[in-house]
């Protein structure tokens, strides 16, 4: 189980360390608006919280392609 898990969660974790370096290259975090107001976090609060949410989008992506890989016996 813990192997399994460790499957899905290493390869997000790389995901979204590769997302965040994509996304914030190009986007500043200071500049995000919500509702037509900026939002008023810090730099460091932004890109904590895109990288948890990164880091859950590639969980469920990776979490999604184990789960329907055909089992090992499987021709």
């Amino acid at each position: 189980m813990a192997r399994q898990l460790m499957w899905i969660v290493w390869p997000a974790f790389i995901a979204a360390c590769v997302l965040e370096l994509l996304v914030f290259a190009l986007v500043d975090p200071l500049e995000f608006h919500w509702s037509g107001q900026t939002l008023g976090w810090s730099r460091q609060a932004v890109y904590t919280a895109a990288f948890f949410a990164f880091w859950l989008a590639s969980t469920g992506a990776c979490a999604l392609s184990t789960l329907l890989r055909p089992p090992a016996d499987t021709p």
